[in-house]
């Protein structure tokens, strides 16, 4: 069990640390009252038990890969309910704003301050021929990467109020976004953004719906606690909730780097296109595919 302690479930997890406990404690017992031989005995087993719980393994890329490409998947197929209400919290505000927008420009007021809107029509307006600078583009990567992180994050933490909060932000975020790129299109540089946001957007807006799938998945369990306190039904779900938040977490650095340095780049339109149909598909083949054909033993 000891190299499989990270893929284990967190009642043996919790065990392996009270046997831990129990040897280090009897190990001091034996220093006082047995000779050398059970000392050592016991050392080496406290020794082992130390490198089990508190080795490198567990923060290795091995360990951290066995998370993102397999525990993340199966948890969000385990809990596919919660992603499949985020995205449609999320997508169903986004076509309501960008159709809203096309058909009035009076509509896109009400929802975005004029200097915003004016702002993103300068954004996008000479596109991305001539590209960017290095340095203008790891500037940016860094922020895309703080951006990103907030937005996830509110989706996910606000879900504490009962899930109301994720329900907020997985609408609000949706109507944003949706009446921001409907502008765009609407003052006739569609190709222009589209063109940007294609090659991140399959690993961005699917994180922010993971994230806010989360957080209604936090807000459910503390309304329905099946017989155990808040707290004790909000530990219960810290296992799933931690694999999808990594995953998300993961989703966003790449999308983070990709709209930094690929999405401004000066490629050709097709090349962007091209990529993003590859984007997609690993994103599709990820959630879908990863971690099946290995069932986890929580016997072992």
């Amino acid at each position: 069990m000891g190299k499989e302690l990270h893929r284990s479930v967190p009642a043996d997890i919790s065990r392996a640390a009270s046997l831990y406990r129990s040897v280090c404690a009897d190990l001091m017992r034996a220093r006082a009252r047995f000779g050398p031989d059970v000392v050592r005995y016991l050392d080496g087993l406290a020794a082992r038990a130390h490198n089990t719980l508190y080795g490198t393994r567990a923060y290795r890329l091995a360990a951290l890969w066995e998370l993102v490409a397999r525990d993340f998947p199966r948890t969000l197929r385990r809990r596919w309910r919660f992603f499949a209400l985020a995205s449609a919290l999320f997508y169903l505000p986004l076509f309501f704003g960008l159709l809203g927008t096309l058909a009035s420009a009076d509509f896109a007021s009400t929802i975005l301050p004029p200097a915003q809107l004016g702002m993103m029509e300068e954004m996008y307006q000479q596109g991305f021929d001539a590209g960017r600078d290095v340095g203008e583009d790891s500037a940016m990567a860094g922020f895309y990467v703080l951006n990103n992180v907030g937005i996830a994050f509110r989706c996910f933490a606000t879900g504490i109020l009962f899930g109301i909060g994720s329900l907020f932000f997985s609408i609000y975020n949706g109507v944003v976004i949706g009446v921001t790129l409907g502008w765009v299109i609407r003052v006739g540089y569609g190709g222009n953004i589209l063109t940007f946001i294609c090659g991140h957007g399959p690993f961005e807006l699917t994180a922010i719906v993971i994230s806010a799938g989360a957080g209604l998945q936090m807000g459910w369990a503390l309304v329905k606690t099946e017989g155990k306190t808040r707290l004790g039904s909000l530990r219960a779900q810290a296992h799933e909730l931690g694999h999808l938040i990594m995953g998300a977490a993961s989703m966003l650095l790449i999308a983070a780097g990709l709209e930094g340095y690929w999405s401004p780049s000066s490629l050709p339109p097709q090349v962007k296109w091209a990529a993003s149909a590859v984007f997609s598909t690993l994103v599709i083949l990820w959630l879908s595919l990863g971690g099946r054909g290995r069932k986890r033993e929580a016997a072992k």
